[in-house]
Formats: C-alpha cells, sequence, structure tokens
C-alpha cells in the first residue's frame, strides 16, 4: 500500500493545526490525528447542499453561506443543485485551505472557486453570517460535529448565542444546516430552544449509500 505524505501543515487562527496528507490519487485534511475529510468520502457533504436546495425549491435567487470550504464537496454540489440565480458565499478561515483548493487540491476542485455565482470570504464563518442581507440557508461544515474541534472558536457557533444569530440572520422558512460525524442530542435540544423547527437527518459518507453514518440538522425559522 502507498505510504501518505504530508504535502502540507498549517495553524488554525485561534488554535489547531491542520494538516494536507496524500496517497497516490486519495488526499486528507487531519486536525491532529482526527481525519476531517478524505477525497473518497464525500456524500455527505454533497447532501449538506442538494437537501438544502430541495427545500429552497422555487425560491428565486436565494442568497447561500456556505461555512468551510474544505475540499470543495459542498460548494460543488451546491453549483449543481442551485439554479443561476442564486448567490453562494463560501465562508473559509484558513487561508492554507483557500491555497490548496488552487494548488495540490485543484484537480478536486476544478474551477468551482471561479463561477460567477460564487463569492470568497477569507474569514470567520460568524462574520460572514452577520454581514449583508438575510440569507435563505445557512450551510455549516466547520468541524466533525457541533463543537469547535478544529478550532475552540467554533464552539460559539453551537452555542445558545451563535443560534440565536444565526436564527436572526435567515429570512423567514430560511434554515440552517450543520453537518456531523455523530448525533448530538443535547444540540437538538438547544436548535428547538433556539426557536428552529428541527429535523435531523442521516446520511451515508459515500456517494453510494454506504460507509459511515453522519447526520445534518436542517434548522428552519418559521414563517
Amino acid at each position: 500500500m502507498l505510504p501518505w505524505i504530508k504535502l502540507d501543515e498549517t495553524t488554525v487562527p485561534g488554535g489547531g493545526v491542520l494538516k494536507l496528507m496524500q496517497r497516490g490519487s486519495e488526499f486528507s485534511i487531519m486536525s491532529g490525528t482526527t481525519e476531517l475529510m478524505n477525497s473518497r468520502l464525500s456524500g455527505s457533504e454533497e447532501q449538506l447542499a442538494t437537501l438544502s436546495a430541495a427545500r429552497l425549491a422555487g425560491r428565486k435567487a436565494p442568497r447561500v453561506l456556505i461555512g468551510g470550504l474544505g475540499m470543495g464537496f459542498t460548494l460543488r454540489a451546491a453549483l449543481a443543485s442551485f439554479g443561476e440565480d442564486a448567490e453562494l458565499v463560501v465562508a473559509e478561515l484558513v487561508p492554507a485551505v483557500i491555497a490548496w483548493a488552487r494548488g495540490p487540491l485543484t484537480p478536486i476542485h476544478g474551477t468551482s472557486l471561479d463561477d460567477p455565482r460564487v463569492r470568497l470570504h477569507a474569514g470567520d464563518v460568524a462574520a460572514a453570517i452577520a454581514a449583508g442581507p438575510p440569507w435563505d440557508a445557512i450551510l455549516l461544515d466547520v468541524d466533525n460535529g457541533p463543537g469547535g474541534l478544529s478550532r475552540p472558536g467554533n464552539d460559539r457557533l453551537y452555542s445558545p448565542a451563535g443560534l440565536a444569530a444565526a436564527h436572526a440572520r435567515l429570512v423567514p422558512g430560511g434554515h440552517l444546516a450543520v453537518w456531523s460525524s455523530h448525533r448530538d442530542e443535547k444540540f437538538t435540544r438547544r436548535l428547538h430552544q433556539a426557536g428552529f423547527a428541527v429535523e435531523e437527518v442521516a446520511v451515508r459518507a459515500t456517494r453510494s449509500g454506504k460507509g459511515a453514518r453522519h447526520t445534518i440538522w436542517f434548522a428552519t425559522r418559521p414563517r
């Protein structure tokens, strides 16, 4: 079996270290010893976008925020799922992740960042949530779940105050979608307490419908 090769390592603003690894044509982004994403496992991240688009079907010119660029799985699925009138803002805090997208991970990202519907926010997703007109959807995939794994400061996104801030920045009928590698009943309760209507969806890690079960919360602001 081919060995893993470390292509790059970077410090996450506010704490944590990310490593970009390669084995043959396979890539992995690691936080310490925890794998955050792998180029062979894109199914659940893609579902984050496709299921969100289905919930906004028929809505004109939706404004969508994607928290976390990663390997671009969610962005590319959003480009395929949303119409030509959509505005897709991608917030990525780590400069190296953006550089990887235009460097060693170009075979995966392709030209997705150059699509005219896409705007890149190089900074904290919390600041992006607060910026501009209200959002039709906020899609968060910045950690392995509703907790600050890659960066302790991300904890505030999933706190009562963070959820209240997201709720206030959604249009009526808009939704917050949060990807997780695992279930979290306490987080489900916090979403309800923040005033959301909550649906918890189990999705598979691979496009084939196999692999690990992941979770996506769709938390909708009532009309």
